[in-house]
């Protein structure tokens, strides 16, 4: 085990067994595939380049035709499904168990890359290897009810040798005013500056990961419709604490899914401008990236050059160190490309030569660390109190003395001062500590008892009280130097300065004494009074917190008129049903007419609104109460726990009987142990209860909000069909109208008040029961598209305003 120290933390890791980087290809599919220049290998882990030779050079040349790569997995005509099956599930089953992992992606530009990593948002069944890998982690979260499993995540995008924060974007993060730096700690590498976010659930990571999916930095060329000019590097960070044990041991791990920008030759991919310039930077990177890669596959290099680009120094601990690593290639199949194949096959060949030594990365929790300690510190007194009763030193005591010993030894010390008392026994280390302090208590009472005497006798004055000083000196006690006066109505008392040494605690009760006797000799010689001064700086500071008040209350008014306002007009606009013409020349309020929707035309759909919602409400009441009680058993067998340990130690210190080989415990031990059997049956039950009704709860949610998309939609149709289509076009419409059935498609008349978000919400509604996990993912997509339609929006009315 390696200890490494960092401040007051202490971090712990398992050393692991060195092990090689997996290597995967996969090809792109193609229709226009070199079947006899790309041969498989019959174990599916290898693949065969065969190469014509150049005529060119004439009949006898030394030109390579022929090369053979071994790998872990060859991946063609592959579905998503198998991709993450064979390159990811196993990395990402391992980080819940404190291994961190690493997954690239690396490849020609337009081979795939970033369809593999991520996939399509708009088809579910499409998405990458990043989604699947946030929804196996919630998935994993859920079977371990006995563990407290925190997630966050990052999004950090490198461009132009530039780092970014892809979610920089969110509200409550806003943009930084520092640039991004990469740290290095020895805990390993991290981007000082990039926000790290918590997901409490698949939907919530989601969001995240399609937020940052659209501020990615895309561009065209003839490779690629839509090309990554950017390197980006999705962290899932994991936290794993357990719920059962009170050990101050937890786990944590990190996982990078790296999404590399292609490699591209400029003369094939024709960039021009901005674009080549991030060409230029991508394959300078890429370059670098290899280089580092044969360094790491050298066992004779000890130098390895990570600094000399971002996107290396950033992957610094998860090239070749404490992680599970795997590389995924992204390669054409086409006889065009076969010289960027190869050196993508390279690149595959030299990082499988690398290895990495995967371990647990552990921590200790300070504050049951703290827990422990003090359980352990009861048990030492404990057996320190033995070995004191073995030793006949019964009398010693080893906790907190109590007022009764103190005031003991108190007096101890006083009657020891005096010279009453000639030594004063010493017991413990506790006893001496409390006799130094007592010394002190006795010192410093003294020095008050002295200075209280000065106190009655004088009036004291602090040096650094200037404004006390030029007062005494105003009222002609004092003169310029500090020297006294005399002594004034022959009373016989003196104006003196206080020492350097005098309690600061002193200082308010010296001055009201001194301002009293002042303003009394003041009023004598017919001068204003200090005080008269002093209750003028209340007044004043009084006046002065006035008109805050005033102004809070101004606003409190204001805010109040605002809502005033803004409710008042409902009600005036809002006329009888029996009042209402058939077709007002002005189309009232929506809230109004929805309103009177709910109540006639609609009624039924929000009947069954109001039932669906009022079942998702008693879903959720009921699985409250379950997990109260979940709660209340889980703290029952924490205390069982407790009584069992403590009958399982005891049961050691009376000694431990054994029968023909058996252990022998008694019948209160026995109850407990099937006691705490029960009670984890109990929680096993409870805990499947909880799972089912959560799954009757997003059943419900889901019905309660097509219910509510469903009475909005009916609403816009009624609403339009009454106020706003003409009134000779609904006459048609109607059933003896002019427009027969027949005469316009059903799909056309459908789709007449439709718009994108109708179309996607039924979509949702055809996939969704084929495939219920989908469900997460979908309603993260709509809500990022309803953002950013918003956001769109809202900055072309700015535009439009500003114009």
């Amino acid at each position: 085990m390696m200890r490494r120290k960092n401040g007051n933390k202490r971090y712990f890791t398992r050393m692991g067994t060195r092990k090689k980087v997996h290597t995967f290809v996969r090809v792109k599919p193609t229709d226009d595939f070199a079947h006899e220049m790309i041969k498989y290998g019959d174990d599916n882990k290898s693949i065969d380049i065969h190469l014509k030779k150049d005529t060119r050079r004439g009949v006898v040349n030394n030109q390579q035709t022929d090369w053979s790569f071994k790998l872990d997995g060859v991946l063609h005509n592959a579905s998503q499904d198998l991709v993450y099956e064979t390159v990811a599930k196993d990395v990402v089953a391992q980080a819940l168990d404190g291994y961190n992992g690493t997954i690239m992606c690396y490849g020609q530009t337009g081979a795939g890359k970033t369809y593999t990593m991520t996939g399509t948002t708009e088809n579910y069944k499409h998405r990458g290897i990043l989604p699947r890998a946030l929804q196996q982690v919630f998935r994993m979260i859920e079977e371990r009810p006995t563990h407290a499993i925190t997630v966050r995540v990052s999004y950090l995008e490198i461009y132009n040798e530039s780092l970014f924060d892809l979610l920089s974007t969110l509200p409550y993060v806003g943009p930084s005013v520092t640039p991004m730096t990469i740290v290095e700690n020895p805990q390993g590498v991290f981007i000082k500056g990039l926000s790290v976010h918590l997901t409490s659930q698949e939907e919530d990571a989601f969001s995240l990961l399609f937020e940052g999916e659209t501020n990615r930095i895309i561009a065209s060329h003839t490779m690629n419709k839509n090309s990554s000019r950017s390197h980006c590097i999705f962290t899932i960070y994991v936290e794993v604490h357990s719920r059962t044990l009170s050990d101050e041991k937890y786990i944590t791990s990190k996982i990078n899914l790296v999404d590399l920008a292609g490699s591209e030759r400029l003369g094939k991919s024709g960039s021009e401008g901005r674009v080549l310039k991030e060409a230029t930077y991508i394959n300078k990177s890429l370059s670098f990236l290899e280089q580092a890669i044969i360094a790491l596959g050298d066992q004779k290099r000890e130098h390895v050059p990570f600094r000399q680009c971002k996107l290396t120094h950033t992957l610094k601990d998860s090239l070749g160190g404490n992680c599970n690593m795997v590389l995924l290639t992204n390669i054409y199949g086409e006889a065009a490309q076969l010289e960027e194949t190869l050196s993508s096959l390279r690149f595959a060949s030299r990082m499988k030569l690398v290895t990495t030594e995967p371990a647990i990365n552990e921590k200790y929790d300070a504050e049951r660390m703290v827990k422990n300690l003090e359980k352990e510190l009861a048990l030492l007194k404990q057996e320190l109190a033995i070995h004191d009763s073995l030793a006949n030193r019964t009398l010693v005591n080893y906790d907190p003395m109590d007022e009764i010993q103190i005031a003991e030894i108190n007096s101890q010390v006083r009657r020891y001062l005096e010279g009453t008392l000639d030594e004063i026994d010493i017991i413990n280390l506790r006893q001496i500590q409390e006799v130094f302090n007592q010394f002190r208590v006795v010192l410093s009472q003294q020095e008050q008892e002295v200075e209280s005497a000065l106190r009655r006798k004088y009036t004291l004055i602090d040096k650094n009280d200037f404004a006390a000083i030029s007062a005494v000196q105003k009222a002609g006690l004092v003169d310029v130097d500090g020297h006294l006066v005399g002594e004034p109505d022959g009373q016989g008392f003196g104006l003196g300065v206080t020492p350097f040494s005098a309690k600061p605690g002193k200082k308010s009760k010296s001055k009201k004494t001194f301002k009293e006797q002042l303003s009394s000799s003041a009023r004598k010689e017919g001068a204003s009074s200090p005080v008269s001064g002093k209750e003028l700086d209340v007044s004043t500071s009084k006046t002065q917190l006035t008109p805050s008040s005033k102004e809070g209350d101004v606003k409190d008014m204001t805010i109040r008129e605002r809502e005033t306002s803004s409710t008042e007009p409902l009600p005036s606009d809002s006329p009888k049903e029996e009042l209402r013409p058939p077709r007002p020349s002005t189309p009232p309020p929506k809230p109004v007419a929805f309103e009177d929707f709910k109540n006639e035309r609609g009624s039924e759909i929000n009947r069954i609104f109001k039932e669906n919602k009022s079942i998702l409400n008693e879903r959720r009441k009921r699985a409250s109460e379950t997990t109260q009680r979940i709660n209340a058993i889980k703290r029952e067998m924490d205390v069982t726990k407790e009584a069992l340990n403590f009958q399982k130690s005891l049961r050691e210190k009376q000694g431990e009987y054994e029968n023909k080989g058996l252990m022998i415990i008694d019948e209160e031990e026995f109850l407990l142990i099937l006691k705490l059997k029960d009670l984890k049956k109990q929680y096993r039950t409870e805990y499947q209860d909880l799972r089912d009704l959560r799954a009757e709860i997003q059943y419900c949610q889901h019905l309660v909000d097509q219910c509510r998309h469903r009475l909005l939609t009916e609403f816009d149709i009624w609403y339009n069909e009454s106020f706003f289509i003409p009134e000779d076009l609904q006459v048609a419409l109607k059933p003896g109208g002019s427009i027969r059935p027949g005469m316009v498609p059903v799909s056309r008349i459908m789709s007449l008040g439709e718009d994108a978000q109708d179309k996607f919400s039924q979509l949702q509604q055809v996939l969704l029961p084929e495939g219920p996990d989908s469900v997460a993912f979908y309603n993260a997509k709509v809500k990022t598209e309803q953002k950013h339609n918003y956001l769109k929006t809202m900055m072309g009315l700015q535009q439009a305003h500003r114009k």
